[in-house]
């Protein structure tokens, strides 16, 4: 079975052809300065007609999101919700819902319904995830305080777990890496993770993000490197 895998950040595209879990093909597009307008757009529809698939995996870790417990009903809140963290465009931006239930929470998210219409119209079947959901469900929490920190390229996303209930995440612009480690460090403070008590996990592109991983060990005593993205095992898309 063919399937064609999609992970969407802020600024960038990155798809992965699968037959039977092996990684036929994957590439990476990022907007530079140089990019045309619709770039992203144009480059979804080159991947979508590529070949014949048989499914579609989506993952948006485009940060229009808000957190709630597994069971919130009110669905028709949620653009008002995502709207406290993040503009929301309701004529342009389609919502969607995901839930954990290993850790019994929600995330709404807006997804670009220019992009949900064109892989929609492929007319297979579709599976939609938000990005936080599927890192959440690949994390094993045993410590009492833990950070879990999910790096792509200038994004990031990340989990304060204690006794194994979600106290915080957030997925951000990473412009500058010493901007975001100190936003880590006054995140503990206000939520009360002392740096000694806490053991930190880092996935993803560890790599490319080498110096804030440098400079954050200075801080931390307990940190690991639990995934590296290495070409054709983008951990989020496995």
């Amino acid at each position: 079975m063919n399937v064609l895998n999609l992970l969407f950040t802020k600024d960038g595209l990155i798809y992965q052809i699968t037959k039977n879990k092996s990684v036929l093909e994957e590439k990476s597009y990022f907007v530079d300065e140089e990019s045309p307008k619709n770039f992203i757009s144009e480059k979804l529809e080159d991947v979508l007609l590529k070949q014949r698939y048989d499914e579609v995996s989506v993952i948006s870790a485009l940060n229009h999101f808000t957190l709630m417990p597994e069971g919130f009903e009110d669905h028709d809140s949620g653009y008002q919700l995502i709207a406290f963290n993040a503009p929301v465009d309701k004529e342009n931006e389609e919502l969607m819902l995901s839930v954990n239930k290993k850790f019994k929470v929600q995330f709404y998210y807006t997804f670009p319904k220019s992009f949900y219409q064109k892989i929609k119209d492929l007319s297979i079947p579709v599976r939609f995830n938000f990005s936080g959901e599927k890192f959440l469900n690949s994390i094993n929490n045993k410590n009492n305080k833990e950070i879990h920190i999910n790096l792509y390229h200038n994004q990031c996303e990340f989990f304060a777990i204690s006794n194994k209930k979600i106290i915080l995440y957030n997925n951000l612009d990473v412009n500058s890496e010493v901007d975001f480690l100190y936003f880590v460090m006054f995140t503990l403070s206000k939520i009360g993770f002392g740096i000694n008590e806490t053991n930190f996990y880092v996935y993803g592109e560890t790599t490319e993000n080498e110096t804030f991983i440098s400079e954050l060990q200075k801080f931390v005593k307990n940190l690991k490197v639990v995934y590296d993205n290495v070409p054709n095992k983008n951990f989020i898309l496995n």
